[in-house]
């Protein structure tokens, strides 16, 4: 069987050359993960249509997970063994790859967007990401094969599905300890937690089944059985908790739709070849899922369970997630002027100015700009309209908010120049906050004695007392 069965068997696939990202729109952009063509498409879920042009990643991308920002998305790329970030907004990676363990095949974050856990299927292990740095901060030993995870909405524990051992271990995520495993003779696969945190509905490709697991108590409450050749691998559970769409990759292939009040299997919905992954839209009304086999993704309206758009996409997709567009930021700018040249044993001024050129206001959160002066200059005071400022940090904040096209009323920074400064001195400010990262401006500033400044000979040597400034 072609598609995820030969991704098992761990075939190499072609690359894709880099071209150009989709434009930004304000419905929800699904990512999906072409593990045979070693890219990421995005589909416009109000037109379901592929927008922009294919994102190249790593080797075989098997998962993909959007951060709660919706800014960055993680790909998990199970051929070359490391993670690629997507920056959502230009739909192209960041950094260099993230070395993980080998042949991840499963990624989920927290809800806080602080950490990306990755299942590495044959190291047996799961990779914790800092998403602040891109590094791999933990590695949690599990069972054997983890093929797929997922992380309760408070972000205190991570379930993952390991399909070599038949059990599901419980991961801590305070402590990144396994703190329970839960045994699973089915054959464990996919994962999906209820938005209430109380359940766990795990699949199990070799037997064809999904167990329902408690999880106050970790422990197995019902088992559903599906068609004898279903297969199933992929499941994402609607915002209201009231169904699982599970993703049949065997002999039956479809998607069965299980209502969770009742744990029975209400409708099965055909859809391409070897459905292989799901995700809900934020809404609720439409699953979309990947088709391996055929190269598509299927839309279905989950009112009418039915499927009403067929969406070709690139080779053997596999991973799907569902997010709203970036919320648009600010841009803030900074720069720092003065007039002229300064003088040794003169007082001299700069102007700071902080500016957004983004197309959204600040946040309401503390905008700072920080000074830092070179040796030659000493600050006698720093003061601006609506700032407040301390001279001793050289630090002024403020947090109003600040629109588009904006600029802040200036900061006047004065200094005195040491009488022995000479040449060039250049002074650095930074400005940070209200949503933005940070900006940074330098001010290169001639020092020139001028006709009048002029030392006495061998001041050099500091113990002659007439070495002063004669002008």
């Amino acid at each position: 069987m072609a598609g995820l069965l030969a991704v098992l068997a761990g075939l190499a696939l072609p690359a894709v050359a880099p071209s150009p990202a989709w434009a930004a729109t304000p419905s929800p952009i699904a990512y999906v993960a072409n593990n045979g063509s070693n890219n990421v498409l995005t589909i416009d879920t109000a037109t379901n249509t592929v927008v922009g042009s294919p994102i190249p990643v790593g080797t075989q991308p098997f998962d993909v997970a959007v951060t709660p920002d919706r800014r960055h998305a993680y790909v998990a790329n199970s051929g070359s063994n490391s993670v690629s970030v997507i920056d959502t907004a230009t739909s192209t990676v960041v950094g260099s790859p993230i070395p993980v363990g080998t042949g991840p095949r499963g990624i989920a974050i927290t809800p806080n967007g602080l950490r990306a856990y990755v299942a590495n299927t044959f190291s047996s292990n799961v990779s914790v990401i800092d998403t602040t740095t891109n590094t791999v901060v933990a590695t949690v030993p599990v069972g054997v094969n983890p093929e797929r995870l997922a992380i309760t909405p408070d972000g205190l524990h991570v379930y993952v599905a390991n399909n070599g051992t038949n059990d599901v271990s419980v991961i801590d995520t305070t402590t990144n300890t396994v703190v329970a495993t839960i045994t699973d003779n089915f054959g464990p696969f996919g994962v999906a937690i209820t938005p209430d945190g109380l359940h766990a509905y795990v699949t199990n490709l070799a037997t064809s089944t999904v167990v329902v697991i408690d999880t106050t108590t970790n422990s197995i409450v019902a088992t559903i059985f599906l068609a004898s050749t279903a297969g199933p691998v992929g499941v994402a559970i609607t915002p209201d908790g009231l169904h699982a769409y599970v993703a049949d990759i065997g002999a039956s292939p479809g998607v069965s739709v299980i209502d969770t009040t009742t744990n029975t299997v209400v409708t099965t919905i055909p859809v391409g070849t070897q459905p292989a992954g799901v995700a809900i839209t934020p809404d609720g009304l439409h699953a979309y899922v990947t088709n391996d086999g055929s190269g598509t993704v299927s839309v279905i309206d989950t009112t009418t369970n039915t499927v009403v758009a067929t969406v070709p996409v690139g080779t053997n997709p596999i991973g799907v997630a569902i997010a709203l567009p970036p919320s648009p930021q600010p841009s803030l700018t900074i720069t720092k002027s003065h007039t002229g040249n300064f003088t040794p044993g003169r007082p001299g001024v700069y102007t700071i100015t902080v500016g957004n050129n983004g197309p959204a206001p600040t946040d309401g959160t503390t905008v700072t700009v920080h000074d830092t002066l070179p040796a030659g200059l000493t600050a006698l005071s720093i003061t601006g309209n609506g700032w407040r400022c301390t001279v001793g940090t050289l630090t002024c904040t403020r947090s109003d908010i600040l629109n588009p096209g904006g600029t802040y009323p200036p900061i006047t920074l004065r200094v005195r120049v040491a009488r022995t400064a000479t040449g060039t001195l250049t002074n650095t400010a930074t400005v940070s906050g209200g949503g933005n990262g940070t900006a940074t401006a330098n001010d290169p500033t001639i020092i020139d004695p001028g006709p009048g400044h002029w030392h006495w000979p061998h001041c050099d040597h500091g113990h002659w007392p007439h070495c002063h400034n004669h002008s």
